[in-house]
Parts: C-alpha cells; sequence; structure tokens
C-alpha cells in the first residue's frame, strides 16, 4: 500500500478545498427520477437533489451523486450508480438498505465548515451551510456527504430535518412503529422442562397489572411466597424463579432495597425478606443453602458501563483512511484504558461464581438488584446458557431472552435511548451479546447460531417496529399497542411485529447463514434427562449423575484457570487489563505458584479449584456445562460487528470466512449425496432436495473477513483526485504512478 507521508514528519494540510467537482460527476437524470422505497406508514419529511456520498474505500475522493432523503422512519440516499452496486450484494435487509439509516441508529451529527467539524445540533443550522455533512451511527458505520452542489434551500432543509429528527427528544407515539402497522403457558412448559414445579407455582394475582406495572402478568414465585405477600410489598423484595437445578436448587433474583434506608418500614421490609430467604432455604429437600448475590456491591455500576462504552466505540468511528493510521498506533493502550473487555471479564467471572455454587454447591442463589431488571438480566442469561444446552439453540435463546429480558422488564425504551433521553442509556442487553460472543468464539461447536445471528440482532435494536426492544416493560407494551380513540379504532389491537419474525427482514437465503455449520447437535434418541443424587461425605455436598442425556459430563477447558481480583478491589488501580493479565502469564512462567492464578481472598470456597479442576479433566461435551475463559489472552474484540466498515482492516478471502465457507461446501456436497442415494433407493427423481441445504458463498477470494458485511467492492470507474497540492511533488509525475491493477488491487 502507497504511503502518503514524508518521512515521520507533518502531514501538509490540504490545499484543495473540494474533494470532487461537479465536472467529475456524471450527472445521471435518472437520479432526479429515484424515489425512496417506503414502508406502510413511512412518509418523506425532507429530500435533496445533487448530494454526494463520499466513498471511504476511496479515501474519500471519489463520490456517488444522488439523492438523499429523510422520512419519518430513516434517512436514504438514491444514486443509480450505487444501486447497480446493490444488484451484487448476497446480504439484504428487506427494511434498510446498505445506504440506509434509521433515525434511531445516529449517534452523531456533524458539520464541515472550512475543513472544520463542529457538532450539529437542534436550532443551530441557521445561516451558513456546512460544505459537508457526517453521520456516526450506533452500527459504527460512517456517513459522508457533500452539500456543496446542493441548492442552499434544499441543504438547510434537509439538515434541520435531519437534525430534529434524529437528535431531538421524542415520545413513544412518536415512534415510527406506531404509524407501521395500522403468556403463562410458554412459562408453564419450561418449569416443567426444569424440574420446578415441584417447589415453584406461576400466579397470575398481577393480570392486567393490577399489583405492580414493573411485573409481568404471569410470573413463578416459590410455594412459600403468598398472594397476600405479593400485595402487601407490590410485588418488591419478591423472590422470582429464573431456573431449576436438576439436583434441586434454584436461580432466582430479587428486587434489593436501598442500603441507605433505615426507618422502621424499611427494618420491616428487610426483615421480611430474611425470613422468606430462610424458608426458601427449609424448603430445599436436600441441601439448605441458599445465596443472596447483591450484584450492584461486586460488578461495574451502570454509569461506569456506560462510560467504558463510550470511550469503548470510539475506536471504530474513524472517518478516512488517514485517521486510522494515526489511531492504530495507539490502539491497543486506547482499548486497553476504554476497559470495556474489564467490563466483559467481570460478568463472565461473576456467572462463573454462581455456575459453581449451583452445580458445585448445590446451593440456591437469589440475584439482588436495586430494580431487578439489567444487571440481574444480564448474569441469570448467562448462568443459564453456561449450564443449560437448551439455551445455546436458536429457539432456547430467542425464549431465554423473551423470559429474562422482554418479560423481565428490562427498559429498551430507555437504555437503548430510543427516545433521546441520554441519562437513562446504558449498553446492559448489549454487553449481554458481547458476552456471547465471547463463549461462542470459545466454545463455536456448542451453539446453533452463529456470530451473523449476533450481530443482526444488535442491529435490530435501532429499527424501532419491533415489540422486542421498544418498551421497558409488557405493561408499557400492552398499553401502548392499543390504538387512541381519536383514530377510531379502540377496540383494534395494534400487533407489532417480534424480531423473531425474520422473514419481516431478510429472505431464507440470509437467515441461513444464522445457522452454525460445526454445531453439534443433540442426537434425537437422548430426549430424557435422568438424574441420581448421590452424597459425597468427603466433600459435603452432591455429586449428581446423570443418565442417558449425552453423558452431561463438562467439556474440556483451555489453558488458563479462573483468576482476577473483583471489580472494586484490584491490587493496582493502575493496572490495566492486558498488563494485570500479562503479570500473571510471566509470574506462571518463571515457576511462581499457581495459588495465585486460582486463588484470592474473595473466594467463597476452597473448593473453588477442584471444582474447575474436575470440570477440566471430563472429555468434552458442547451438550454440557461450558465454563468461559475470562482471563486477558482469551477475550478478543468482536470483529464482525465493530470492524466491519473499516476497509483498512479487511482481509480479502481470509480470515474464519475461508474456513466456514469450505465448511458450507462439504455440506452441500454431502447433501447432494445424500439425496443422490436416496433417489436411487427409491427408484424415482424428485424436483427439489430434502432436508436443510447450506449454499457455499460465490467467490471466496472476493470475500472479505467480515463476511457477509464487508464484501469486496468493484472500484469505481472514476479518475482518483489528489486531496493535496503536495502530493504530486512528493511521488514526483502522477502520471508515472502505477495503475490499481498493475498493483493487483481488486
Amino acid at each position: 500500500m502507497l504511503s502518503l507521508g514524508s518521512g515521520g514528519g507533518k502531514t501538509a494540510k490540504p490545499s484543495f478545498v473540494s474533494y470532487v467537482s461537479p465536472e467529475e460527476i456524471k450527472k445521471e437524470n435518472v437520479n432526479d427520477e429515484l424515489k425512496a422505497q417506503l414502508l406502510p406508514g413511512e412518509i418523506v419529511i425532507c429530500e435533496a437533489n445533487t448530494v454526494v456520498k463520499f466513498s471511504r474505500e476511496d479515501s474519500l475522493q471519489r463520490g456517488f451523486y444522488g439523492k438523499l432523503v429523510c422520512t419519518n422512519f430513516k434517512i436514504s440516499f438514491l444514486s443509480a450508480e450505487q444501486l447497480l452496486d446493490e444488484m451484487e450484494q448476497s446480504y439484504r435487509n428487506k427494511l434498510m438498505g446498505e445506504n440506509d439509516i434509521s433515525l434511531h441508529c445516529v449517534d452523531q451529527i456533524f458539520g464541515v465548515y472550512d475543513d472544520k467539524k463542529k457538532p450539529l445540533l437542534p436550532g443551530a443550522v441557521k445561516n451558513k451551510i456546512p460544505e459537508k455533512l457526517l453521520l456516526y451511527c450506533k452500527d459504527f458505520r460512517v456517513f459522508h456527504f457533500g452539500l456543496r452542489y446542493t441548492k442552499e434551500e434544499d441543504a438547510r432543509r434537509l439538515i434541520q430535518g435531519i437534525v430534529h429528527h434524529c437528535l431531538n427528544p421524542t415520545s413513544l407515539k412518536c415512534l415510527f412503529a406506531f404509524p407501521y402497522v395500522g403468556a403463562a403457558g410458554g412459562l408453564k412448559g419450561e418449569l416443567d422442562r426444569t424440574g420446578g414445579l415441584l417447589t415453584y407455582r406461576i400466579i397470575s394475582i398481577n393480570e392486567n397489572y393490577k399489583i405492580s406495572t414493573r411485573l409481568p402478568q404471569f410470573f413463578a414465585v416459590p410455594l412459600s411466597v403468598t398472594d397476600d405477600d405479593i400485595k402487601k410489598y407490590k410485588g418488591k423484595g419478591i423472590p422470582l424463579w429464573c431456573w431449576s437445578h436438576p439436583s434441586g436448587c434454584a436461580l432466582l433474583k430479587m428486587t434489593a432495597l436501598p442500603e441507605a434506608a433505615d426507618d422502621s418500614t424499611s427494618q420491616m421490609d428487610k426483615g421480611w425478606i430474611e425470613r422468606q430467604l430462610q424458608i426458601l432455604g427449609e424448603t430445599h429437600s436436600v441441601n439448605y443453602m441458599v445465596r443472596t448475590e447483591i450484584l450492584s456491591a461486586t460488578l461495574p455500576t451502570l454509569q461506569e458501563i456506560q462510560a467504558s462504552y463510550s470511550r469503548f466505540k470510539q475506536l471504530f468511528l474513524t472517518e478516512n483512511a488517514s485517521e486510522f493510521w494515526e489511531t492504530d498506533i495507539k490502539w491497543l493502550s486506547a482499548l486497553e484504558s476504554s476497559n470495556w473487555l474489564e467490563v466483559i471479564r467481570q460478568c463472565l467471572k461473576k456467572a462463573l461464581d454462581i455456575v459453581e455454587c449451583l452445580e458445585h454447591k448445590n446451593t440456591t442463589v437469589v440475584l439482588m438488584e436495586e430494580n431487578c431488571c439489567d444487571l440481574c438480566c444480564l448474569i441469570a442469561s448467562l448462568v443459564q446458557v453456561i449450564i443449560d444446552p437448551h439455551f445455546r439453540t436458536i429457539s432456547g435463546f430467542q425464549s431465554l431472552i423473551q423470559k429474562e429480558w422482554v418479560m423481565g422488564c428490562y427498559c429498551f425504551l430507555d437504555r437503548c435511548n430510543l427516545l433521546r433521553n441520554n441519562d437513562k442509556e446504558v449498553p446492559v442487553f448489549l454487553l449481554f451479546l458481547e458476552c456471547m460472543w465471547q463463549l461462542l468464539q470459545q466454545h463455536p461447536p456448542a451453539f446453533e447460531f452463529t456470530e451473523t445471528y449476533l450481530t443482526i440482532l444488535s442491529d435490530s435494536m435501532y429499527i424501532p417496529i419491533f415489540s422486542t426492544f421498544l418498551f421497558n416493560s409488557p405493561c408499557q407494551r400492552d398499553n401502548n399497542q392499543m390504538l387512541d380513540e381519536d383514530r377510531r379504532m379502540l377496540s383494534r389491537s395494534l400487533k407489532l411485529p417480534c424480531v423473531w419474525e425474520w422473514s419481516v427482514q431478510f429472505e431464507n437465503s440470509v437467515q441461513a447463514l444464522f445457522y452454525n455449520p460445526v454445531y453439534v447437535g443433540k442426537p434425537k434418541s437422548d430426549k430424557l434427562r435422568r438424574t441420581q443424587r448421590i452424597k459425597d461425605p468427603a466433600l459435603n455436598c452432591l455429586e449428581i449423575v446423570h443418565e442417558n442425556f449425552l453423558d452431561m459430563s463438562e467439556p474440556q477447558r483451555q489453558m488458563s484457570l479462573p483468576s482476577s481480583p473483583s471489580y472494586h478491589n484490584r491490587s493496582s488501580s493502575k493496572k490495566g487489563f492486558f498488563r494485570e493479565e500479562t503479570d500473571h502469564l510471566i509470574k506462571t512462567f518463571l515457576g511462581k505458584k499457581i495459588s495465585r492464578w486460582t486463588l484470592t481472598s474473595e473466594d467463597h470456597s476452597v473448593n473453588y479449584k477442584q471444582f474447575y479442576e474436575n470440570w477440566r479433566s471430563k472429555p468434552v461435551d458442547h451438550h454440557g456445562l461450558l465454563l468461559p475463559l475470562y482471563d486477558g489472552p482469551a477475550l478478543k474484540v468482536w470483529g464482525q460487528r465493530y470492524l466491519r466498515w473499516i476497509p483498512e482492516v479487511q482481509i480479502p478471502g481470509g480470515g474464519s470466512t475461508t474456513t466456514v465457507n469450505k465448511i458450507y461446501e462439504i455440506i452441500d456436497e454431502i447433501n447432494t449425496l445424500q439425496t443422490e442415494v436416496s433417489q436411487r433407493v427409491l427408484k424415482r427423481h424428485t424436483s427439489s432436495r430434502s432436508g436443510e441445504v447450506f449454499t457455499p458463498f460465490h467467490q471466496a477470494s472476493r470475500l472479505s473477513s467480515t463476511f457477509p458485511f464487508g464484501t469486496i467492492r468493484r472500484q469505481s470507474i472514476k479518475p482518483r483526485i489528489p486531496v493535496s497540492t503536495n502530493l504530486s511533488m512528493s511521488f514526483g509525475s502522477m502520471e508515472n504512478l502505477p495503475d490499481e491493477e498493475d498493483l493487483g488491487v481488486l
């Protein structure tokens, strides 16, 4: 790659103001006739012609001429030449095109005045119109639009409309989902599947949300909790069932009382909670231990999570190649200072700690949090994925999100900042998907879904038409899915689509990318899980023996052992994520005692190491326990999500895409042979194949390492325009430069 630098010195400031001149843009009359594809209820608010979309792949020196449109749902750029590129894309979203941006996906808006970037706020554009418009998106796309050749009045109206509809606070009724569209049975099935019906019951006292709006209409509680208790305390301090272990212990969550409260009423409430926990232990058939885990004491606060993610996402919002290479020098140190990987590590470690209590100590765990709908949802979901293989399938994972997040009253509306109330925005659900991606990378055959599935799921949070991510609670969803009386349709319910209806967004060919080709499915013959409880006097605990359930033996561990100080009690606050783990590695390789890796002052049991070693010594079983690796070298950056729009880091025909493509080819060949064998046995020919068909990716050499999002694009036919008059001086004559074809650039 040719470097534009000059021996490490400062690069001369560009003196060429215009990136693209009107003469170098072939103005197609068809651009004026292009119209945005609108969804039902979508209306055009403002639009402008002669807008230039600069290409990041061409270092912002080339662009496409077209029309920029703002609707009540999205910002869309239309160009005849861009349509030719879209014809070549194998990944396509029915709702959002490649040049479409959901209004709620816009994170920051900047205007460029005389090569100076300034943030655009509502009401700020009154006099001078910026030469360029920069849009930073929450999915890490960065769009550059040139307005130099746009009519001033159209450009002003366009910018004012985009800024108003993307940044101004709004109300729930103004979200696009409402003009777009003119549960106890599942809980009982989950209780029955996990064997929790013996000690827990489903109650309907909150039907129509008569007791509390922060609880679902139907939920499960221990048998010791009466309806009068729920009425008295309005659902606060009630242990809510999450999951039951085959040994009889369970995972629950509960709203914690504020620690600062010391009045008589609060003392009575605390006393009632303590009695409930005592009764909960006494009802346990074998072991009477109940552990309460106050998550706010050992995990980062919501403010720390938001601050960490804000620093982390800036690493991937680079505007051009020059800025990328400038930040690349200090990228690892910036990644460490963001502390995002440390936050992920603390969550995985806490989930591992809870798993040890359930699996090894036969202890019921009650997760406690002030509102019981943020960190409780995160840790409870991780624990269930680690232990229960059902939640590693696509259907099981979707039911887990519905049970723990949607019905668990996680505030998607506030945490995703759909109403642009910034003080409540915290990416807790995204943090859960991050942890899931770490598990998926460490144990690929154990999951039915792929990282593409997780990436698309994270993108869907900012498409405001799905009821899954649109409300703060089931109560808010049910109340707002009834149309207003002034529309004379009060009796008609508003049926918003669920995000799991993937056919709304994708064709079947794209949905096939959700399925993991290396997933080790459970044999159909093994459908029952029988357990025996055997008392081990040496360990003073139960050993759970599973029969006819794929052996239920835990998978083999890799290299590292769990160890790290707690979040608030690290040995040195100056040590960062990578430096701390490097110190541990150095001590180990120099022959120091390995106990420094495995035991800390906050370990709840000396048997922790024995539990881990026991798990590690057993053969691999992808339908058993999956303990995560969470030391520094094991945690990675989610490349497909964060690096997919940066051309400089793409590997043409490389990365894991090449391996997956080969697997698809082998599976496709096996399916073809099976079909031929079946046809010969049955002595008849069928027109279509039976079973699931995996189609290999075509032209694997032209795929990028972040496929399907970063396919290698064809280069524009427009000539390259230098951004500086000094550029030709540094290379000599521009005519002597080799062509891209001579350099072998695709």
